[in-house]
This record gives structure tokens, sequence and C-alpha cells, in this order.
């Protein structure tokens, strides 16, 4: 009845069901979203990482007015304290104590901006190394679309041709078989017709029993598996 046939058909069929799962998946997008998805988080990571070098290169800026401030405050000070301007004993002492607590302000704004200076190095580093990535992800996105389009056009004509050759095929099938293998097909998940390799239906991988094997082999009709009824090829 052509059993070994339908086997050769079950491959093509096999062969279609794994090509058009996968022409789905490509004209479908979800190859080069997956590549997107990765650019666009590293591009978000990097974008996150530049407004923290924003605020820093703010502060630092703040920063420096300030110790700038202190410093010409500090030095008018220090003129004042020896112009001979002030001769009271207690003016001067004030004066002094002033000048005590400017240069501590700013060696503390001192010791705050070389910190700041410090967590800035540190974050660009960080950044440099985001900016990196997110430069490749894109890159890679652009490599995948493109080999995604090549591919789409490859499973396109494999899935033409093979279709072509089950068209050649079929009608050397004998119908009735044609159509139980049909019928199996939508039933088992696209899978109607398996080879019997030592025993074993190569479908559902159980190992058939002696005397079920040696009632197959007196069969002259269509040989089915006594587990999962496919159609069994010796």
């Amino acid at each position: 009845m052509g059993t070994e046939r339908v086997l050769a058909l079950q491959e093509i069929d096999t062969a279609i069901d794994r090509l058009r799962s996968r022409l789905r998946a490509l004209e479908s997008g979800e190859v080069v979203a997956g590549a997107r998805g990765a650019a666009d988080e590293a591009e978000i990571a990097y974008g996150e990482l530049k407004l923290q070098l924003d605020e820093l290169d703010r502060d630092q800026r703040r920063f420096e007015s300030e110790l700038d401030s202190l410093t010409q405050k500090e030095a008018a000070e220090q003129k004042r304290m020896f112009d001979g301007s002030i001769a009271n004993a207690k003016e001067l002492a004030a004066l002094q104590h002033e000048i005590e607590a400017l240069a501590k302000r700013r060696s503390d704004r001192e010791d705050e901006l070389l910190a700041l200076m410090e967590q800035r190095d540190a974050v660009a580093a960080v950044a440099s190394e985001a900016e990196s990535r997110s430069i490749e992800r894109r890159t890679e996105v652009d490599r995948v679309s493109t080999e995604a389009g090549e591919e789409l056009r490859r499973v396109t004509d494999e899935l033409a041709q093979r279709a072509a050759d089950r068209d050649a095929l079929t009608p050397e099938l004998d119908p009735e078989l044609l159509e139980l293998y049909e019928d199996l097909r939508r039933q088992k998940k696209g899978v109607g017709a398996a080879a019997l390799v030592d025993g074993v239906c190569q479908a559902c991988h159980e190992q058939l029993s002696a005397v079920e094997l040696d009632k197959l082999k007196k069969t002259d009709g269509v040989r089915r598996c006594e587990y999962c009824r496919r159609i069994l090829v010796f």
C-alpha cells in the first residue's frame, strides 16, 4: 500500500511544519524584537547613568562656585586683617575668628569636591562601558535584522520546494492510506506515520511486544502502533 512512501511524506510534512513555524516567527518580527529589547534596555541603562553624570556635574560646578566665593571672601578678610584699617583689638579678634571659619568651610568644601570628583570618575567609567554596550546592542539589532531578512527569503524558498515535493509525492499514495495519514496528523500533533526500529515506534518510543510484532509482520494492510495508533513503517 506504499507505506514507505507515507513515511517519506511524513518527513516532508515535518520539514514543512518546522519551516512554517520559523516563517511565522520571522514574519512577526519576534526574532528581531529580542535583539531590539536588549538594545533598548542597554540604552535606558546608559541614559540613567548620563543623568547621574549631569547631576554630578551640576553639583561640581556649584561646589567650585562656592569654593571660589569662599576663597575670595577669605582673601578679602585677610587683606583687611593686615591693611591697618582695623585698629580695635576686639574687632581684629572677631575678624580672625571669621577668617578661621572661612578657612574651615573652604577646607570642608574642598574635601567634599574631591569626594564628588572621585564619585563622578567612577560613574563616568561605568557610563563609558554602558555606552559601548548600547552601541554594540544597536549594531546587533542591525545584524539580526539583516540576517532575519536573508533567512526569511531562504525559508520561503525552501518551503516552496517542500510543498512542490509533497504535491509530487501524494498522487503516488493510496487514497485511503493518505486519508488515514492526514486524519492521524490532525489528531497526533502533526505526526501520522513513524518508522519501527528494533521493535520501537519512533513516534511514541514504546517497545512493541513480540506477539504484536509477529502479528504486524503477518499483516497485509496498514500496520499501526498498538500504543499511539500511528501508521508504522518497518
